[in-house]
């Protein structure tokens, strides 16, 4: 199994942060997310344990599943379907509070089915810095987009 993780530092309050990536309609405004929609919300909470989320990105297509939802301060996936296929561990987005905004911290661990432990070993060291770029792309729009002035009144 190989491990991903980035982080990032937003310049905005937990909440704000939680929120943005908690609804993961909003990675659709990164450049590699082509959609993303919520097939099933939560047992107790829209975005919560239970629900469903399907991705396609760039670097493939996903179906996950929230397996935990601790508001504001992270959440856990697990990936049940992909293509390409991939064996996943789990995911998992941590919202740390600190001086100037919110600590992000995104990990996931999966590997490839390929028939040689070596072959998938260096398969995902080949796509993990793929995978980071892509995760990187959503922290670059969540930045962006709580970085907005609210909008004026009409």
């Amino acid at each position: 199994m190989h491990t991903i993780t980035v982080e990032r530092i937003i310049g905005a309050s937990r909440g704000e942060v939680f929120a943005w990536f908690a609804d993961s309609r909003n990675y659709a405004r990164s450049p590699v997310v082509l959609s993303n929609r919520w097939t099933r919300l939560g047992d107790e909470r829209p975005y919560g344990v239970g629900a469903v989320r399907v991705h396609l990105w760039l670097i493939g297509w996903f179906r996950e599943r929230i397996t935990a939802y601790n508001a504001p301060h992270g959440f856990d996936y697990l990936v049940e379907r992909s293509f390409p296929p991939a064996r996943h561990e789990g995911g998992s987005m941590t919202f740390i509070e600190v001086p100037g905004g919110t600590r992000v911290v995104w990990s996931t661990t999966s590997e490839l089915p390929l028939p040689f432990p070596a072959l998938s070993a260096a398969a995902m060291r080949l796509l993990g810095p793929v995978v980071a770029k892509a995760f990187d792309t959503i922290l670059d729009a969540a930045e962006a987009a709580l970085a907005e002035p609210p909008s004026a009144p009409a």
